[in-house]
């Protein structure tokens, strides 16, 4: 049975820009950051296989080196099921999907073992497959829940109708999704509203929108966005970014901001936006700004 009660630190930090594709950090480095995360309240590690072209969970793993100390203090994601064209993958001819029965539980031993762990707090399958099978998908997360390697299971990019039919032949914890005040959707197509539904977890990556918020010079949208946030920044004692994660908290589906900076400050700084309440005006009033219009 998939575990909803979920332990996670409200911010997540996501690992991955801290390999390969980002900051390249070394383990020694990574292993302070780590710390730094956990000093500031953040225990939830957000991971995928294909991280850093399959070498970031190694990185992590090397970092900690099996400390059972660090592991009792933390909480592991790990996302399955996209193949990517890589030297680390040589067999792989084509980027594609795999959510057969066998890549996912081979896929998790994988990562157990680069990550020095025997299990993660929660596996996902990384996005849905046109081809995928349900039922399958299923009866690997059963075997893997029943083995102790997964103590939860959920999934990432899925729709509403996606996601009701994996829940209805296995309980899901989790749908990890993108949403941002420049990325809307998940906020009308039904999929936040289907969480709050069933008690399941949002979490939510580029909520930053990619860095599109850090441009220069910024799109016009960001430009009216950073003009009514101004006016919340000083209210509010708060940075710009702060405010922007104050809005994603302020949603009912309790949604689990992840942070993909490698600067510590940007991680402090998102657990201190979770002091800021905005009012449902304030909300609708970044919304607005936004879209360029206000709501129907």
């Amino acid at each position: 049975m998939a575990n909803k009660n979920l332990n996670f630190s409200r911010i997540v930090a996501g690992v991955m820009n801290w390999g390969e594709w980002g900051s390249n950090f070394s383990p020694k480095e990574c292993l302070r950051f780590i710390d730094q995360c956990l000093e500031a309240g953040v225990t939830t590690f957000d991971h995928a296989d294909i991280y850093g072209h399959y070498t970031t969970e190694t990185l992590f793993g090397a970092a900690t080196n099996g400390s059972s100390t660090l592991r009792q203090n933390m909480q592991l994601v790990s996302k399955c099921g996209i193949k990517l064209v890589t030297p680390n993958r040589p067999s792989y001819r084509i980027k594609s999907y795999d959510t057969s029965k066998a890549h996912i539980v081979s896929s998790v031993e994988r990562s157990l073992k680069n990550l020095k762990t025997d299990y993660l707090d929660l596996l996902l399958i990384h996005r849905p497959s046109p081809i995928m099978n349900p039922h399958e998908i299923a009866e690997a997360f059963a075997a893997l829940l029943a083995s102790g390697k997964i103590l939860s299971v959920g999934v990432s990019n899925f729709t509403a109708t996606q996601f009701n039919n994996l829940n209805q032949l296995i309980p899901l914890s989790c749908n990890q999704i993108e949403a941002s005040l420049l990325y809307r959707y998940p906020f009308f197509n039904g999929i936040l509203e289907q969480l709050v539904t069933n008690g399941c977890m949002a979490m939510a990556y580029s909520t930053m929108a990619r860095g599109a918020f850090f441009q220069h010079p910024p799109h016009e949208s960001v430009q009216r966005i950073r003009f009514v946030a101004r006016r919340l920044e000083t209210k509010y004692d708060a940075a710009f970014d702060q405010i922007i994660t104050a809005w994603i908290l302020k949603h009912p589906a309790n949604i689990y901001p992840i942070m993909g900076s490698t600067k510590i400050k940007r991680i402090r700084s998102a657990v201190q936006a979770l002091s800021i309440e905005l009012t449902r005006e304030e909300w609708f009033m970044l919304w607005e700004a936004a879209a360029g219009n206000e709501v129907p």
